[in-house]
């Protein structure tokens, strides 16, 4: 497993890591065994990045990786956080610093740490950036202990841009796959430039990109790809990264030819994310060990070839960019 160095904080990490929402809850019934058992396989596979959120299963992600973190001992790995999906309504208000504090004092307990790595605010509203209050905050939090860094995950670009004018911004979490290219364009130089890391999140589009989905494939009621495709629940850019379900299948059609060797496509999709240099992790989910080993092999894949990139924007840009491009 490879590393990249994770923006100005001195860390490295594995440029997979684990994205823990799916042993959280939102993906269909996972049992804690199968959970710990996907966990414990990424961390010997070499990942050293977990990415999760106090609302994920309403803590129990959190709780999940404290306990096998506990368990397992040793050198920890860098585990990232969010905070702010709890509050009932968004609004720039929730954000106070007694709310703050208290989602943080939480974190710690469920991560049975003193100190969190990273704790990013949690898709909040875009008003939040133009409120410098807000990050001021989050310097307090980190003065007395409760973090050492923090960083925010984003739905849109301008979010993202906005939240770098920051110093204090060590991360922006992001999507970006085969099928949400926009952040190329503009924003990776920034990042680069002010040394943000880059997490890479949703990035299979919620399994679309692995081949394996079809236009019968059925959902569990308890998981967002059934109950979130039209943003009932949350952002829509979330599922399916905003992809109409058959346009994103018959997408993928054009693109199974160009997988290559012995790779799934869901490795082919994770190997096209760290192409791009700024990216710092990608963080695909996992709900067995299977899923996780196959994860961590996506790194020891050959780079694309120049031919095969420019192949798949070519797609993206005839059957995906006119749907998403500027809605993100």
């Amino acid at each position: 497993m490879q590393t990249r160095e994770f923006g100005r904080t001195g860390r490295q990490v594995s440029e997979i890591g684990f994205g823990a929402w799916a042993i959280g809850a939102d993906w269909g019934h996972v049992d804690s065994s199968d959970a710990e058992a996907a966990l414990n396989t990424a961390l010997d596979a070499g990942m050293t990045f977990i990415d999760t959120a106090d609302v994920y299963g309403d803590g129990r992600s959190e709780q999940l990786i404290g306990n096998v973190l506990k368990s397992r001992g040793g050198a920890r790995p860098y585990v990232a956080t969010k905070a702010g999906r709890r509050l009932p309504k968004q609004t720039v208000e929730g954000f106070s610093a007694e709310n703050l504090s208290a989602w943080t004092d939480r974190s710690l307990k469920n991560l049975q740490v003193d100190t969190l790595d990273l704790v990013q605010l949690h898709c909040p509203p875009t008003e939040l950036y133009y409120h410098p209050e807000v990050f001021e905050r989050l310097d307090r939090l980190v003065e007395a202990g409760k973090i050492r860094n923090y960083g925010v995950s984003v739905e849109r670009i301008e979010e993202a841009l906005k939240a770098m004018d920051y110093p204090g911004v060590t991360s922006v979490q992001i999507i970006f796959n085969i099928f949400r290219q926009r952040p190329i364009e503009v924003f990776f130089k920034q990042a680069l430039e002010k040394k943000v890391a880059i997490i890479a999140r949703v990035p299979l589009a919620s399994g679309l990109l692995s081949g394996k989905f079809k236009t019968d494939t059925k959902f569990d009621t308890s998981d967002h790809r059934q109950y979130n495709r039209n943003g009932e629940a949350f952002d829509v850019g979330e599922t399916f990264s905003g992809v109409d379900y058959a346009k994103g299948l018959a997408a993928v059609e054009k693109i199974r030819p160009l997988v290559g060797g012995n790779a799934s496509m869901a490795q082919f999709a994770l190997r096209w994310i760290l192409m791009f240099d700024a990216v710092t992790v990608a963080i695909p989910g996992a709900k067995n060990p299977d899923q996780a080993r196959a994860n961590a092999a996506a790194a020891d894949l050959p780079a694309l070839s120049a031919e095969t990139m420019a192949e798949l924007k070519k797609i993206y840009d005839a059957d995906i960019r006119p749907a998403v491009h500027g809605r993100w």
